[in-house]
């Protein structure tokens, strides 16, 4: 096993000899994570060497106003772990929880659903061509920004003077943001953001960000099959992660690889709910997830929203469903009780 050293600092803007104590913290954040890779390597039970950390990184620390590497929140695994005991649901807002005036994977959106009550944001991770983590979906910038061209050929100075449009595409006056100050808003916040990795960058490059920004226990990792679980259980045996899986079986093919069941979130899919896998899962001490979201007019949210009876939602959290991604996550939330009991019997 292997720990970070354990360092708070609080930092107000104006007075004198912040922005020395923030580089001097910097610095030690990023030689806390080498320390780690290496030491790790050399004793084989720990995450793989990782790459050089991303640029402006250290940066960011340097230029936010409070950093705190040290938690007194219940970890994750444990959270999930009484949600499924006390029968709360955890709802994750889909790219952030976009909405009118609001685009996807914008840190405004996400302090709006963080300001109605929601603890989870699903955002995408992409990587600029000069190695800028940020939020993105789309391999190129001109259906959410007023910008255009392949991701990975575009500089982060370029990406950062664009603007965010909304679903309506209406421009809004936000930037894509960098994923630093995401994980460090998600530390401030108490809020849980599940990144989603997109081509341009690596499972490597998102994990030694989340560690340089202390925020390893505000992160929950998406894979999309078995090699990129074992992938992330090798980089980070100590993060929570999501990972396919139904029933026993699959949560010892994945042990295979490294995948440890306490720290594992199995996703059944987002077309067919299946409440048998459900209770298989809770059986085995794993929290089922299940996603309504998809493409507008063929996704489960509209059409169970359509006629404004939230019964189907009910379903599943009677079913036994803990963790549910969602594009409609406030008329969901509002819908349900079961976010209320999250947040009233198991609070982070």
């Amino acid at each position: 096993m292997y720990a970070l050293p354990v360092l708070v600092v609080t930092v107000r803007s104006g007075k004198k000899g912040a922005l020395e104590i923030m580089r001097q913290f910097s610095v030690f954040a990023v030689a806390a994570v080498a320390a780690v890779a290496c030491g790790a390597a050399q004793s084989g039970d720990g995450p793989e060497e990782l790459e050089q950390v991303p640029r402006n990184v250290s940066e960011e620390l340097i230029e936010h106003h409070e950093v705190q590497t040290a938690s007194a929140l219940m970890p994750i695994a444990d959270w999930m772990d009484c949600l499924r005991e006390e029968g709360g649901l955890a709802i994750a807002a889909h790219r952030g929880g976009p909405g009118p005036g609001y685009p996807e994977n914008a840190l405004e959106t996400m302090q709006r659903g963080l300001d109605a009550g929601l603890t989870v944001f699903e955002v995408d991770v992409a990587e600029s061509r000069d190695g800028v983590l940020f939020l993105l979906h789309d391999r190129t910038l001109g259906r959410t920004t007023t910008g255009d061209g392949p991701v990975v050929d575009t500089d982060w100075e370029t990406i950062a003077g664009l603007r965010l449009e909304d679903r309506a595409g209406t421009i809004s006056d936000f930037s894509p943001p960098k994923l630093s100050d995401v994980l460090l808003w998600a530390v401030e916040n108490d809020a849980i953001v599940e990144l989603d990795r997109k081509s341009s960058t690596s499972f490597r490059n998102i994990v030694t960000a989340v560690r340089a920004a202390g925020a390893e226990n505000h992160v929950i990792l998406i894979s999309y099959n078995d090699r990129e679980a074992g992938e992330i259980a090798r980089l980070a045996p100590d993060m929570v992660m999501t990972a396919s899986a139904y029933g026993a079986r699959d949560i010892a093919r994945l042990a295979q690889s490294g995948v440890k069941a306490e720290n594992l979130i199995a996703w059944t899919g987002t077309s067919d709910p299946d409440p048998a896998a459900f209770e298989r899962l809770r059986a085995e001490g794993v929290e089922p997830a299940f996603g309504t979201l998809g493409r507008p007019g063929q996704r489960l949210d509209d059409e169970w929203l359509a006629d404004g009876d939230a019964s189907e939602f009910q379903a599943l959290v009677d079913a036994g469903l803990v963790l549910l991604a969602t594009d409609e996550p406030l008329e969901v939330a509002a819908a349900l009780d079961a976010d209320d009991i999250a947040a009233s019997a198991c609070p982070r």
